[in-house]
């Protein structure tokens, strides 16, 4: 089943599926059948001010085995493919990618497949990257593994279709995660994260510091437990849009570099509803903070995340954690590096307006981190960080198994 292209960009950086009840690529609508949409959106990058990727098809099997030359296997083919840049998905913004009709029944299997850059040097890249720090803005080739010609599976990906039913779904293509240094080489590989929203019309808004903090550095997120669930970079007006996020309570936390993190607990998100956590006039805009440097190595291919608990009551009377960044090592050296503020994390409670934040620094929680390392197929490894000081370098490598 193939359909043409249809795209648009809307606000952020996740891919979305829905269901739809009228027919698409070429199926006509019965009892049996429902529609499959996709659209695509991402979370903000780590020193790039472009990702470009090239989307050829997206495809799905009912079965969570399936090999790509099983048969089963439904398609939205992009024709001509689809180049985004995933940095200029956020803050609510999709791309829309099209949609198709399938039979009614559970889903387990999405591939996400990509283009392969051409050998031809005059040849636009098909997925690319553009350094921040690059004065001349040159893009440079993203490298694709050499078996993602199969394509590249969403994540604990499980939808239901229902007979003329509507069904909405997010895939969240996290460039920062996705994007791997290897060494001096000047490469860049592209190792897809891909995780699977629902597309809720609820999410959260807010505002921080134009002045300071409106600079594509700045990092906010929703998380529970510890896991990112929906991330942005603030717009050039401070103003942050984190959609789609499913109802529930969420720990909102921001972060940039030298500055101190702010968390909000408890962030109450409502079916159908965007809950504002402040205006313009109350923009959040956190102290400085000197750092300290956290670095080590590690096995290709892993997945270091910094911690960071919370154990004061500040954080709504038990422990939470927050993430406060991750990264894949390096893809030739395994090295990892991250600058981590040593100041006391400010927390504040959820208020509902009119009422305002108060923040207060959760001084039993100053400089102590915890690192997550995680490969594919070990159990994950954890190291509780000596409190960091001002200046200092900690060095932890980690080994698997």
């Amino acid at each position: 089943m193939k359909l043409s292209r249809n795209s648009k960009l809307a606000l952020g950086g996740v891919l979305v599926a829905g269901l739809a009840a009228c027919g698409g690529g070429g199926g006509s609508a019965s009892t049996d059948n429902g529609s499959l949409r996709l659209a695509l959106t991402d979370a903000p990058a780590c020193g790039y001010d472009a990702v470009n990727v090239t989307i050829q098809k997206v495809r799905v099997h009912q079965s969570g085995s399936a090999s790509d030359t099983d048969s089963g296997w439904s398609e939205i083919v992009m024709n001509p493919a689809l180049r985004v840049d995933l940095l200029k998905l956020q803050n609510g913004d999709l791309a829309e990618l099209g949609e198709v009709t399938l039979p009614a029944g559970s889903y387990n299997q999405m591939r996400l497949v990509l283009a392969e850059n051409s050998t031809n040097p005059t040849a636009v890249l098909a997925n690319s990257v553009v350094l921040t720090s690059d004065p001349t803005k040159t893009e440079l080739a993203l490298k694709t593994p050499s078996g993602q010609q199969s394509g590249v599976k969403a994540k604990q990906f499980n939808i239901t279709i229902a007979p003329n039913q509507l069904a909405n779904f997010v895939i969240d293509f996290d460039a920062c995660k996705s994007v791997v240094v290897a060494g001096n080489s000047g490469q860049y590989l592209l190792k897809p994260q891909l995780s699977v929203l629902a597309r809720f019309i609820s999410g959260v808004t807010g505002f921080v510091d134009t002045a300071t903090l409106a600079n594509g550095n700045t990092s906010v997120s929703l998380q529970q437990g510890g896991v990112v669930i929906k991330a942005t970079a603030p717009d050039n007006f401070g103003k942050f849009m984190l959609q789609p996020v499913a109802p529930g309570n969420y720990s909102l936390v921001l972060t940039a570099p030298g500055r101190t993190t702010a968390v909000v607990t408890n962030v109450a998100v409502a079916a159908d509803t965007v809950t504002s956590v402040n205006t313009s006039g109350t923009a959040l805009n956190p102290a400085v903070s000197t750092s300290a440097t956290v670095t080590g190595t590690a096995p290709v291919d892993t997945l270091v995340r910094v911690l960071q608990p919370l154990p004061s009551t500040l954080a709504g009377g038990a422990v939470t954690t927050v993430e406060i960044a991750g990264r894949f090592v390096d893809g030739a050296t395994g090295l990892y590096t991250y600058p981590l503020v040593v100041n006391a994390p400010l927390v504040a409670p959820y208020v509902a307006a009119p009422g305002a934040l108060v923040f207060t620094a959760d001084l039993a929680a100053a400089g102590k981190y915890t690192l997550n390392a995680s490969l594919t197929g070990f159990a994950d490894k954890t190291t509780v960080l000596p409190t960091l000081a001002s200046g200092a370098t900690v060095t932890t490598n980690f080994t698997f198994p």
